[in-house]
């Protein structure tokens, strides 16, 4: 079954080909943005915009990187 291929591997990192993988790198720092705001909003110090948005930026990092790699059409 051929699929489109949407990143292509880049050194460490993957870069997008196509634009489904360029909406998807637009929607990942997009989402960090909002949440980075709205912790802020609320946060009384650094240590707590970063204890804030951890929980949400790091998986959101770490989708964007496994759908990067399920995508870029290698053979791992």
């Amino acid at each position: 079954m051929s699929t489109r291929r949407w990143f292509a591997k880049w050194g460490w990192v993957h870069r997008p080909i196509s634009w489904p993988g360029w909406v998807l790198l637009a929607l990942a720092p997009a989402f960090c943005v909002q949440v980075f705001v709205a912790v802020d909003r609320n946060s009384h110090s650094a240590s707590d915009t970063l204890y804030g948005i951890f929980p949400y930026v790091l998986p959101a990092l770490i989708v964007l990187e496994w759908l990067a790699s399920k995508s870029d059409g290698g053979s791992d």
